[in-house]
């Protein structure tokens, strides 16, 4: 059963080529659809919800209850448009539940999900101390909450389920009109326990959107689903009856955009393509020197050498091959104004719209720069100053990392004309050296020009995809042997500049775009 109306965009058209090509699949399928009135009386905009669209969401999954009670319908599943179930097994793993109520858990870009372990006594959600544990998959099973929404699952087979309603609200009813609420209490009045499971990655939920969100904000937040969904293993696969939606990647801007890619990470080099075609960027693969595959007098005859006293601040051990390789691959980069990525970004919230608005920014605010972090480990804790007529950006303190940066022609030609081969350290430490950021002043002093101009944009816009020690997490720097000696097998044990840092609450700060931002 399938409804769709007060549509401002092309839904039902892609909804009915849809169920038009897939109709034979199913033993039945009715299809409502209603072109007008675009707008409820009393909506100021597309994203305001007076009480008419909640008694119409209401009524619409009344309807459905009924027509599955009806044609004698073992269980009913309902999800909403901007719900994706990425697990095929979705179905199988809940009815294996037995629960009369059951929602497989959705992740977001944010801390929302499709369930709550609290609700107030006024009927509002509640966030308890179990909810992010829960939502952050720290503790895992099946959990009895008070209230689930969006997707969820109503075993029709259970004689409590007869007692549960949309539609009209239950007699004694004085909570808030929602529909979200008016489930809630259905629930507790027909004495039906809702769980929500996150034993499985199940899919996702789009974030609620926000009354002054612009209109393609919801096609961009859907974009990002697929975003996280690859770093999963789950890629969304475009339908074979739906068109895919015409992609127009572009530069952003700048002279070059950079993806350095090992040949033999394929895998990482697919899904950063993807992640930056879904988003409209366009791209260059630079193929990473390989730094494994060169051995240490092939390393000296190229010119390089240590720098002297240079040890690792955590491990204690000299620059690895992997770190080699990853300095010439960043050294290829720096002849022309770029943006740098790494194979191992995961992307923030509207990336590619805060990117575009930073370089507004700062060309408005005439910037002189060299080198805009946007993503790294802020090393210390000390406050950075934040630029003026230019939001969201910070001077930059100590810092690791090269995920993602931003390099003006004139800020790669002053890394190239310190003629760092010879004195070689790994490039994230190369960085702050250059900008005189450093701690250790033995290493600055075989550096003479130490004027690089770096900034940092504040929150961050790109991350880590994995952290030391979590599963599915690669270096190919850290995990190594010794520039100088094939024999000296590295890893990460003992260093942590691969680690979360201390300052970075993922699970908050991730998507944490202001609107003012956007």
């Amino acid at each position: 059963r399938c409804a769709t109306d007060h549509n401002e965009d092309y839904t039902r058209w892609v909804l009915q080529d849809w169920l038009e090509a897939v109709q034979p699949m199913y033993r039945a399928v009715e299809w409502k659809a209603q072109d007008s009135p675009r707008w409820y009386p009393e909506e100021i905009g597309p994203k305001e919800w007076p009480k008419q669209r909640y008694e119409h969401v209401m009524k619409l999954r009344q309807e459905a209850l009924d027509y599955a009670r009806q044609s004698g319908a073992n269980y009913i599943l309902y999800t909403d448009a901007d719900n994706v179930l990425s697990n095929l097994q979705t179905l199988q793993l809940l009815m294996a539940e037995n629960k009369t109520l059951v929602a497989p858990m959705l992740d977001s870009q944010t801390g929302f999900s499709n369930f709550w372990c609290g609700i107030t006594p006024q009927g509002f959600y509640r966030r308890t101390p179990d909810y992010y544990p829960t939502r952050n998959r720290q503790r895992s099973g099946c959990f009895p909450v008070p209230m689930v929404h969006s997707t969820f699952l109503v075993d029709l087979r259970k004689e409590e389920s007869q007692r549960l309603a949309f539609y009209p609200p239950h007699l004694n009813y004085t909570w808030t009109f929602d529909d979200i609420i008016v489930f809630a209490h259905s629930c507790l009045a027909a004495g039906v326990q809702g769980y929500v499971c996150n034993n499985h990655q199940y899919g996702y939920i789009n974030v609620p959107p926000q009354p002054h969100q612009e209109m393609e904000d919801d096609n961009i937040n859907f974009v990002h689903l697929m975003l996280e969904a690859m770093l999963e293993g789950v890629p969304f696969l475009p339908s074979e009856f739906v068109p895919a939606p015409q992609r127009n990647p572009d530069k952003m801007g700048y002279d070059e955009i950079f993806l350095i890619n090992l040949l033999r990470r394929p895998e990482k080099r697919e899904r950063m393509l993807r992640s930056l075609h879904e988003q409209e960027i366009e791209c260059r693969v630079l193929d990473a020197v390989d730094g494994n595959a060169l051995n240490s007098s092939a390393i000296k005859r190229m010119g390089i050498n240590l720098l002297p006293g240079y040890y690792d601040p955590f491990s204690g051990r000299t620059l690895t091959k992997g770190e080699v390789g990853c300095f010439l691959s960043h050294f290829q980069i720096w002849k022309e104004a770029a943006l740098v990525f790494e194979d191992d970004v995961r992307f923030g919230s509207f990336f590619k719209r805060r990117m575009i608005r930073l370089m507004d920014d700062i060309r408005r605010a005439q910037l002189d720069w060299d080198l805009i972090y946007i993503g790294r480990k802020q090393v210390t804790t000390d406050p950075e100053v934040p630029v003026a007529d230019v939001p969201h950006l910070v001077v930059a303190n100590y810092s690791y990392w090269t995920l993602c940066y931003a390099i003006s022609l004139q800020g790669a030609q002053k890394l190239l004309n310190a003629e760092p081969l010879p004195k070689m350290l790994p490039v994230d430490e190369y960085l702050p050296i250059m900008s005189d950021t450093h701690p250790n002043e033995a290493y600055k002093q075989h550096f003479v020009n130490r004027n690089l101009r770096v900034y940092s944009v504040n929150p961050l816009y790109v991350y880590p995809t994995h952290y030391t020690g979590e599963p599915d997490w690669q270096s190919d720097t850290e995990t190594s042997t010794l520039w100088d000696d094939d024999n000296v097998r590295t890893d990460w044990s003992g260093s942590q500049k691969t680690l979360k840092g201390t300052r970075e609450d993922v699970h908050h700060g991730l998507h944490s775009a202001s609107r003012d931002e956007l």
